[in-house]
Formats: structure tokens, sequence, C-alpha cells
């Protein structure tokens, strides 16, 4: 399929007519409407998020019945990234579970149970996370949610956590660590093989192909790039996947371009491999690949980058598939330079992190694995009711 040009990033916008008449009622006071009021306030409140509640499996964990936490008690949130549409999504849920527990015990000011969300200031930012890891475990949290961006990181820490009697629970990405109290997240094996199909699908079942893994140390992209592979050598196998570029270890393809730039200019000197940027690199793994017809992108920034590297290289014609879908995400799709995304829950996931940590606070029984759900999204499903639920539209 042909693609279009780069876009200027439009937010989607969807309104929401909500419409209705009471039958008058006589002697109806001021008080009586104010309660009408709030409680439509609520419902429409209510329908705005419960669709992204709906999907999480099992149910338990997309509503805050039954968690009679202490008043005051406090949650410790951490994700992979401080910015970002999909980790300012995971707040907003987190946020929300917050919410709707002091609602079901009716406390408030200082009694409210606190969930803070804290993460790293760059994505994937190992170091940092650790040592926000470090700093929560010292505010004795009740329970602790964590999104580990290194699988092999945190294991002191959470020995330390356990010593100290803190139950941990990872969300999005986790760990072979045996003290995790629960995991939420996408099923991140059946998202990838969707993604596969739907690849195979565009380029006509046979071609060359090139996977873009947002991290080589967290589990979701191990997971996502794992599952990708094996699904097109079960299911597809006349296509080939000629290159996996991982985008945090890309030293030994700078050193292979700073060695031949060494040798076309001729010099002795050995040419500093910090000289040669990521963009080189990914533009150095298009050139040696002139006859790709699909790309796969395991988070929403290496979906970016393959769409912006296609540019450069004007590759008008291959498909790309990937995870995510923030907003330019959504614009490429609707300009036709994106194929298919995985639109993940990110939402529920925040919300579903809080109330597995609640549970495991009050030693209440957690699955071992939640569920958060995934909908594949395309420019010609994109308005459909499903895919808006997932957006939160």
């Amino acid at each position: 399929m042909g693609k279009g040009k780069r876009f200027t990033a439009a937010a989607l916008v969807l309104t929401l007519a909500l419409s209705g008449c009471a039958a008058p009622v006589e002697n109806n006071t001021e008080k009586k409407d104010d309660k009408t009021n709030s409680q439509t306030e609520k419902q429409v409140k209510e329908k705005a998020y419960q669709p992204q509640l709906d999907v999480i499996k099992p149910a338990a964990y997309g509503n805050a019945e039954g968690l009679h936490l202490e008043k005051g008690s406090y949650i410790s949130i951490i994700g992979k990234s401080k910015e970002g549409p999909y980790w300012n999504t995971v707040q907003k849920g987190a946020e929300q579970a917050a919410k709707d527990i002091n609602e079901q015990l009716g406390y408030e000011g200082k009694d409210q149970v606190k969930v803070a969300y804290i993460a790293p200031s760059e994505a994937d930012d190992v170091d940092e996370q650790v040592n926000i890891l470090d700093e929560e475990l010292a505010r004795y949290p009740v329970a602790l949610g964590i999104a580990i961006a290194d699988e092999q990181a945190c294991e002191v820490q959470f020995d330390l956590a356990a010593d100290s009697g803190i139950p941990v629970v990872a969300f999005d990405s986790g760990s072979d660590y045996q003290g995790l109290m629960a995991t939420v997240s996408t099923n991140n094996t059946k998202s990838a093989q969707t993604a596969a199909d739907e690849l195979s699908k565009s380029i006509g079942g046979e071609g060359e192909v090139i996977i873009f893994t947002h991290s080589s140390n967290s589990r979701t992209g191990k997971e996502r790039e794992r599952a990708f592979k094996e699904k097109m050598k079960k299911s597809h196998p006349d296509i080939q996947i000629v290159e996996t570029y991982r985008m945090d270890d890309i030293e030994s393809i700078q050193k292979t371009i700073a060695e031949e730039k060494q040798k076309e200019s001729g010099m002795d000197e050995v040419i500093d491999i910090e000289g040669v940027t990521a963009e080189e690199t990914v533009d150095y793994i298009l050139k040696k690949h002139p006859n790709v017809k699909g790309f796969f992108g395991t988070s929403a920034e290496a979906v970016k980058e393959i769409v912006s590297a296609m540019d450069r290289a004007g590759m008008q014609e291959a498909a790309v598939v990937g995870f995510d879908a923030d907003e330019e995400e959504i614009e490429l799709l609707k300009e036709g330079e994106i194929d298919g995304l995985v639109l993940q829950n990110p939402f529920g996931m925040g919300y579903a992190a809080v109330i597995a940590a609640s549970r495991a606070a009050l030693s209440i029984g957690n699955e071992a694995y939640v569920d958060t759900g995934y909908v594949w999204v395309t420019k010609e499903n994109l308005e459909s009711k499903e895919i808006q639920n997932m957006l939160g539209k």
C-alpha cells in the first residue's frame, strides 16, 4: 500500500452527546436537583472509563469493591517513564483506582488512601528507576507496583521489600522473581502473534521483514520479539526476518559503520562509535535491506522510528505494524503510513495495578497474571465503538 508523507500530529476529537429529560415533580427542592445533577455527573464519569475496566480479566481487578485498606494507607506505583501518552494514561488509571477506593470506603482528607505514580525522567532509565525504588521502599508503602525496566536489576530491592513486609506487584513488564504477588499486563505473546498474522496479510504472505525492538532488557520487548518470530516461522514460512534492531543495543552496528567510514576515508585512526548517531544506524540497516516489505515495532517509540527511517529512505510501499496508539501513531494510521497497531489498555493497567497492590496489602489472594486486554486497530476500524472505548473516547 502507498504511504503518505509526514504529517502534523493532531489530537483525535470525539464528542459524546448525552441527553435526557425527567418528568416534572411537584415541590422539587433545590437540594434534590443538586443531588440528581451529581448522580448524572457520576454516571457520565463512569461511562468515560468503565469500558476500559470491563476488558480486564479476572473482572475483580476492574473495580475497588471489598478493599478495606486502613486510613492513610500509601501505595507506590513506579512506571518506566514520567512522560509520554502511554505512561500518562497509566498514571490516570492508577489515580482513578485510588479515587474509587476512597469513595468505596468513604475516606476524605487525611484519611484517604494515597497512591503516588513515580517514574524516571527518561523512558527505561534503569539506574533512575532503581533509585526511585530504593526511595519508595524507605517510605514503607503498604504495597508497591512497578513496571520493571530491566528484569535483572531489581532483585536486591525486591528481597529488601520482602524482608520489610512490603508486597510487590509488577505491571506492564514483569520478571521471573518468585516473590512478585501478581503481574498485570497485556498478553504480549498473543498480541505479538496477532501483529505477525496481520503483517503477513499486508505483504501477501511473503518477503523480507525487519523487527525494531524497543528494549533488550525489559520482558515486554523480549516477549514480543520472540512471539512474533515464532509465529512467523510456524505460520508464515515464506516470510524471512532479515534483521532485528534492538534500539538500546546498537554498539555493534555503530562499530561496523565506523569501520566502513574509516575504510572509505583511508584514515588509520579508528573513528569513535559515539560519533555514529542512532539515525545513521537505522538508515544503515534499511540501506542493507532495500527489498524489505514489512516492519514490526514493539512499542510506540519503535513504530515511529520505523516510519521516520522509511521517510528518509523513500520507502513508500513497505507495511508497518506494531504496538500502542498514541495521537501521533493514530495520525500515521489515518495517513496510511502504519497498517495496524496493537492497542493496549494503559488506563486499565494502571487501575488494575493499584487493585492488585491493594489486594496484596490486605493478604487477599491475587491471580499470578492479570490480563488487561488489547484490540487490533486499523484505519478502517478506528472509529468503531470498541476501539473508541479502548482509547477512552
